[in-house]
């Protein structure tokens, strides 16, 4: 490893960490909560507190703790059933680490979100208002997706992706996925016992996606493939990412201190400014729009606008002012933005020059299909 990926590791001076939690972390096999391990991971996160940090706590573990409590011996699967599970393991998780960090002298705050809130533009600036106001009060929030209320089309589907959101929100210098695995491996390590355990990732390619598997445990929805999902958005954020074993014995203490733990996601260097958040991971996608080779160079490598001249094809019912997805033909999302033009008419003008935008439409509000300004590169 190179000596300017070592002193990455050196997260001693980061200020603001978020720590998501898995359940098979959590908890029992039979699904009860795990008191000595929840206690242990409290007692790390508080003692980060207590060295200046502000820590953010993303918590699996409610359908895990309602299991226990309601005695059932495999998770729930129908979206009624987990939010019912769930609505009865909230309080008793919450309850837990309310106790368990009071003993140590922490006070902490439950929020619980849903994608909706992060995919209307004044919610979202809510929600990071509001956990600034708790950082500011010295009080952890601990953060779950709102179970009980979510629905299939607005739930986030797992607390990784909810986690690199919030990270995103928040503009963390560091954030830490604690699951039943050391990292991610150059296979499956439960079954090849040649697999290695891979350091560094700079860059989330083709290749590194196929390393990931399915959910590993009946108590958890997110396997790798989501913690990948999860590190991207984070490092398109300009956010460092750790996926660590969360039963290791401080193992929190022990990352920020730069020990060779886990793997690392390196982050893009640039981070991207609020709006461009809420566009590449708070807003809803209404549509996609193919591009060529010769636009996809032009906005990857260029930092120019998207023009009607490089549109192949425009998928979906969208207005102007809705959020679209741009891919190439091959089907790979390279981007997200703010359309100008809504789809009947981006069907009328894609391929065509930008000074024959007025003789087709009747009218020219923009040259540009989308401007750089409201586009975010998601490679």
């Amino acid at each position: 490893m190179e000596t300017g990926i070592k002193s990455f590791r050196n997260f001693q001076d980061a200020k603001t960490i978020v720590v998501k939690i898995g359940s098979s972390t959590l908890t029992h096999h039979t699904g009860k909560l795990d008191l000595r391990q929840m206690e242990q991971l409290v007692r790390e996160l508080q003692d980060l507190r207590n060295q200046g940090k502000e820590v953010l706590l993303v918590s699996s573990g409610a359908v895990g703790a309602g299991m226990g409590r309601l005695g059932l011996g495999k998770k729930p699967r129908s979206i009624p059933e987990k939010q019912a599970v769930a609505a009865v393991g909230q309080g008793i998780l919450m309850h837990m680490y309310e106790k368990m960090f009071a003993e140590y002298g922490g006070t902490v705050a439950q929020v619980l979100l849903t994608r909706e809130d992060m995919m209307d533009r004044k919610r979202f600036s809510n929600a990071r208002n509001t956990l600034s106001a708790l950082l500011k009060m010295n009080v952890l929030p601990i953060i779950n997706e709102n179970d009980t209320v979510a629905v299939e089309e607005i739930r986030f589907g797992d607390n990784d992706t909810l986690s690199a959101m919030v990270a995103s929100l928040i503009n963390a210098d560091l954030l830490v996925i604690l699951s039943d695995i050391d990292g991610l491996y150059s296979g499956n390590p439960k079954t090849d016992p040649h697999a290695q355990l891979i350091n560094v990732v700079e860059e989330i390619t083709p290749a590194i996606e196929q390393l990931a598997g399915g959910a590993g445990s009946d108590l958890g929805t997110g396997g790798m493939a989501t913690k990948i999902h999860a590190a991207r958005l984070a490092m398109t954020s300009g956010v460092p990412v750790i996926i660590a074993h969360g039963r290791r014995k401080q193992v929190l203490s022990d990352i920020v201190k730069g020990e060779e733990i886990g793997t690392l996601f390196l982050p893009k260097h640039n981070r991207l400014q609020t709006r461009k958040k809420w566009i590449a991971f708070g807003s809803a996608v209404k549509g996609k729009i193919v591009i060529d080779e010769g636009a996809c160079k032009a906005l990857i490598d260029e930092g120019k606008s998207l023009l009607p001249s490089g549109i192949v094809d425009v998928q979906g019912d969208f207005l102007a002012g809705d959020t679209v997805s741009l891919a190439r033909t091959t089907g790979e999302e390279i981007a997200r933005g703010v359309v100008n033009y809504d789809h009947n008419h981006l069907m009328q003008i894609k391929g065509a020059k930008t000074k024959d935008i007025e003789n087709i439409l009747g009218y020219k509000d923009y040259d540009e299909v989308i401007h750089r300004d409201n586009l975010v590169i998601c490679i």
